[in-house]
């Protein structure tokens, strides 16, 4: 019965830049973020605009979620240990499942708000105009930095994205309804434009939620078919059967698998074991595999020599 353990060197050192690249792009954001923050808070009190309050309230969030993923990424470079043999990566899910539920309840502290708002217009500042202006600056920067981030693999990353990204289109709906309350008094644009932004801030706060669970549940990541890697393995000459095949994510860049090969009495098990831990790799960029073979006539299992 043999076993293997790979881990691939290229990919660490890979994943170890996009890891400070990630990380020097949180705290450059969260010191914007953080500066700004105060100005709005103040502003939407003063001006008493809702869109600039909901805008404000959102960016105290993204203050504390650019914290928290800085946060979950140091976590995660802790080395793991025997009671935690995977270390601490999995605290940056954490951090992003928290920054969804964070979000999906500021959509609702808007809606709720609006409402009111709806019932009665408010009177609301001109003022709302130049801070809303500086606000759509300052995340149009910050969503930009993260950008440069890896926001399509890193689901911590890309949670603190989605919450500058509505904060972005929050300034931006802020200084729409700056422009009518200005040039028609028309003061229900100010709830209107804080529904418009908390709608897309749901929508952002869902997926967020979702994928973090997913990965929490031991989903499958989106890339990988089971079937396509099942006929992989199968399609290696002298694999009779693929079973307990396992496919699950760390944490966002993390992907790992375990399956149990059935080999023929008469071949060579190191060379299966290669050739199968080469082929996950390449094919299914699975860099953390552990493959056990067995015997034709190994009794740990029913056999039904799945593979033709």
């Amino acid at each position: 019965m043999g076993h293997n353990h790979n881990h691939d060197h290229g990919h660490s050192h890979g994943h170890g830049h996009h890891h400070n690249a990630n990380k020097k792009a949180l705290l450059i954001s969260f010191c914007l973020i953080a500066a700004f923050m105060v100005v709005e808070v103040i502003g939407g009190f003063l001006t008493n605009s809702l869109a600039l309050i909901s805008d404000a309230g959102h960016m105290l969030s993204d203050a504390a979620s650019l914290g928290l993923s800085l946060v979950a990424f140091k976590m995660g470079e802790k080395a793991a240990n025997a009671s935690k043999t995977y270390g601490y990566k999995r605290f940056e899910i954490l951090a992003a499942f928290i920054n969804g539920i964070t979000l999906l309840a500021i959509s609702l502290y808007i809606f709720w708000e609006a409402y009111h708002r709806f019932l009665n217009p408010p009177n609301v500042g001109s003022g709302m105009l130049i801070i809303a202006s500086i606000g759509l600056v300052v995340n149009v920067v910050v969503a930009w930095i993260l950008m440069r981030g890896d926001t399509e693999e890193n689901l911590n990353l890309r949670s603190a994205f989605l919450h500058v990204l509505g904060d972005l289109l929050g300034s931006a709906g802020a200084m729409v309804a700056g422009l009518l309350i200005i040039f028609f008094n028309w003061n229900i644009a100010d709830p209107i434009a804080s529904v418009i932004v908390a709608i897309l801030v749901l929508i952002s706060g869902w997926r967020v939620t979702r994928d973090s669970v997913h990965v929490l549940m031991e989903g499958k990541p989106s890339h990988i078919e089971m079937d396509v890697v099942e006929e992989t393995l199968c399609n290696i000459s002298g694999v009779k059967e693929v079973h307990d095949l396992h496919v699950w994510a760390i944490t966002s860049d993390f992907p790992t698998l375990t399956c149990h090969l059935i080999v023929k009495d008469d071949v060579n098990r190191d060379s299966i074991l290669e050739k199968a831990s080469n082929l996950l790799h390449d094919k299914f960029e699975l860099h953390h595999t552990t493959i056990q073979i067995e015997g034709a006539n190994a009794k740990f299992h029913k056999k039904e020599d799945n593979c033709n």
